[in-house]
């Protein structure tokens, strides 16, 4: 059964496939985070496992780079499979507000419309109720009918459609 972990050097071989597979396909844009592994990590396990420590430092203010704000990023797992990447941003900047929101999530190619977003989303609510967020800034591109839906799944209301993104809150709580 699928579920989130931190970020672990132990699913290196797994998380590279799924980078693999997010290159190769035609019809979305390869994720951020993906182009965002230190290149070392791609060839080396003991700089993969410094990857994934930096990433899970960055929950903390003192791990947090230049330009970014303090974010929980979780990898969704099954046993030892990489299914995708979720993560919390802990505050939202004035760019955050316009096109990022609190959650980002992300499936790989070969494990999509099997109900892990709507999952990954759900689960990661109470995460962020923790981290004080009581409704979270979703979004998902304007035409990205399938994100839309899973936000939708999980309480999403509909706050506008911008140019290029439809935003939505979402409550960390059910009501």
């Amino acid at each position: 059964m699928p579920e989130f972990i931190d970020p672990i050097g132990t699913l290196r071989t797994s998380f590279l496939a799924a980078a693999a597979e997010f290159r190769a396909d035609p019809d979305y844009p390869v994720p951020w985070y993906i182009d965002d592994v230190d290149p070392q990590a791609l060839v080396d396990p003991a700089a993969f496992e410094a990857y994934t420590a930096r990433v899970v430092d960055e929950r903390n203010s003192w791990g947090v780079r230049p330009g970014f704000v303090p974010m929980t990023t979780l990898w969704w797992v099954d046993r030892e499979e990489f299914l995708g990447r979720l993560a919390i941003r802990h505050r939202l900047t004035p760019a955050l507000e316009k096109f990022g929101g609190h959650i980002g999530y992300d499936v790989r190619p070969s494990a999509r419309r099997q109900g892990h977003a709507t999952a990954m989303l759900a689960a990661a609510l109470p995460i962020a109720r923790s981290l004080g967020i009581s409704q979270a800034l979703v979004m998902c591109d304007k035409t990205n009918i399938a994100s839309q839906r899973v936000i939708e799944a999980n309480g999403g209301r509909l706050l506008d459609i911008t140019e290029q993104k439809r935003r939505y809150w979402v409550p960390t709580t059910r009501s």
